[in-house]
């Protein structure tokens, strides 16, 4: 019977080859469409010096390990290309991939109507994965020969991320934006999809700025600094400064003990706890001020942020909190220091024939390049997937995040579910945690709740990333502080064990990995 349900999946970067498996794992038929010509998603299209951000020890599958010939602890790009293709062929996932296929719109249709779906008790109507008539159409178009094709399947995920293709461009005023200025304007996106040699010729001899302190605009910043130097130095443009790290063991300590096992995460207040851990949480706050003053120390000492400014006005801990952490690149300030690389902190910003005008200024920076590394707006791409009006209006996430009950399905959208929309230490590990809950619901292992009570715990998870994520909110569904807490939660639906360690000790002091859950 279950071979018999098509299932599509829209995306093959990390969620979507975990999707896939799992899916596969209980005898479904999945179809996995990317328009991409390789599998990887983001991976796929990086600058040459991108590097994993996180130790590989939580960023793997928890039943799949990196080869042993893979001996750096933050996996270069390429590296992590080849480990991904290896767990696609382990498993047998290329036959079930179709590369250059676009995904036009999903239309629901034989179900109980839109209007019925948002007053409906259970989920679909009946509460289960697969209605008993409701259909979904996933209209496809092949990149290559433009030719569309119309799938009809029992159930679609969506596995599209937070980085795919909708690039978050600054609005400006229409006599002060991009076309004002006499150079070129592009996103880091489109600087990503250079080949190398396209990139530095791009950048080679230019005055350049970049706007955004993560993780890309270091990166690109370093790679402009590398390919000219002091004589036509990189200014970086920055609204507010990060705890970035320069690496993951403060004052030589794993970071992961600080802050991924269940004594870190006992001290911090967590959606839908009652009222005495949240009584206990707010008893050992002080423990918790002292570990992000720990780290904060490291951090500020090792990259003297104090002598460049650079000193962020909120705590260590709400960085975790908004996943907005990246890890400096080896040599960063350094090039500051040389002064091939310029910080310049700009809350606003306009064009200008000549370059950019910095809020407060009144001398324009003069460039030839601005490069916008100011992120994505991937949950918009949602929005434009679905055709009919109901389900577009629940996918405006204007005012709320995307609200998915166990941060996977929309209680008011049947038979679709979401991986890879939200953010933690280990993307990889909350996608495969959650891609393992989807498998075993779609398999009858559990039933969800009513729809009511589906939405108030999206709501209550809601409140929490409003309260940690501070105005990061509305770009980032955030797990990292909570992971244990929501891998729990997960587990007790499906029947697990939550508890994962060997020992009382272990089970409270020891991190938890990928590994714990094979």
């Amino acid at each position: 019977m279950a071979a018999e349900i098509e299932i599509a999946i829209l995306g093959a970067g990390i969620s979507g080859l975990l999707a896939c498996k799992y899916t596969l794992s209980k005898g479904f038929n999945p179809t996995v469409f990317d328009s991409n010509d390789m599998i990887g998603g983001v991976w796929t299209k990086t600058i040459l010096t991108t590097k994993l951000q996180t130790p590989k020890s939580l960023y793997q599958f928890s039943d799949f390990p990196w080869p042993p010939s893979v001996t750096q602890n933050f996996p270069s790009q390429k590296q992590v290309l080849d480990y991904l293709h290896s767990y696609a062929q382990h498993h047998n996932l290329i036959q079930h991939i179709n590369l250059n296929t676009r995904v036009l719109n999903l239309t629901y249709h034989g179900g109980p109507s839109e209007q019925e779906m948002l007053t409906c008790t259970f989920w679909g109507g009946t509460g289960q994965p697969f209605g008993p008539r409701g259909k979904w159409q996933v209209t496809v178009r092949d990149t290559r020969t433009l030719c569309t094709q119309v799938h009809q399947v029992d159930f679609v995920v969506l596995c599209t991320g937070m980085y795919s293709e909708c690039p978050n461009i600054p609005e400006f005023p229409a006599d002060k934006g991009p076309t004002a200025f006499q150079g070129n304007v592009i996103h880091s996106m489109d600087y990503s999809t250079m080949d190398h040699q396209t990139a530095s010729e791009l950048i080679q001899g230019k005055r350049v700025a970049v706007v955004g302190f993560q993780k890309s605009g270091m990166d690109i910043a370093m790679e402009c600094s590398s390919a000219n130097g002091i004589k036509q130095p990189c200014t970086l443009l920055y609204r507010k400064e990060h705890w970035n790290m320069p690496d993951y063991l403060p004052w030589g300590v794993p970071l992961e003990f600080l802050y991924q096992n269940r004594f870190s995460e006992l001290l911090l207040h967590k959606p839908g706890q009652g009222f005495l851990p949240n009584l206990l949480a707010t008893l050992l706050s002080p423990l918790r001020w002292g570990i992000s003053k720990f780290v904060e120390s490291h951090i500020k000492k090792k990259l003297r942020l104090e002598k460049y400014g650079m000193v962020p006005p909120y705590s260590f801990l709400k960085s975790v909190n908004s996943c907005t952490i990246a890890t400096v690149p080896e040599g960063f300030f350094e090039r500051v220091e040389q002064g091939s690389i310029i910080l310049k902190k700009a809350r606003g910003f306009s064009f200008c024939s000549q370059g950019v005008v910095i809020d407060g200024e009144t001398e324009p920076l003069n460039i030839d390049l601005l490069i916008l590394a100011t992120g994505f707006r991937g949950v918009d791409n949602l929005k434009d997937a679905f055709i009919s009006p109901p389900f577009r209006d629940l996918m405006d996430t204007k005012d709320n995040g995307l609200q998915l009950y166990r941060r996977c399905v929309h209680p008011r959208i049947p038979q679709v579910a979401f991986i890879g929309f939200s953010e933690s230490i280990a993307n990889l590990f909350t996608s495969e945690m959650t891609c393992r809950w989807l498998a075993e619901l779609l398999d009858g292992t559990f039933n969800l709740p009513i729809i009511k009570e589906m939405e108030k715990d999206a709501y209550e998870w809601d409140e929490y990333m409003k309260k940690s994520s501070g105005e990061y909110y509305n770009s980032r569904s955030c797990l990292a502080g909570v992971q244990i807490w929501y891998n729990d939660q997960l587990c007790e639906d499906m029947g697990w064990n939550p508890k994962r360690k060997k020992s009382l000790l272990r089970e409270w002091f020891e991190p938890y990995r990928p590994i714990d859950y094979a």
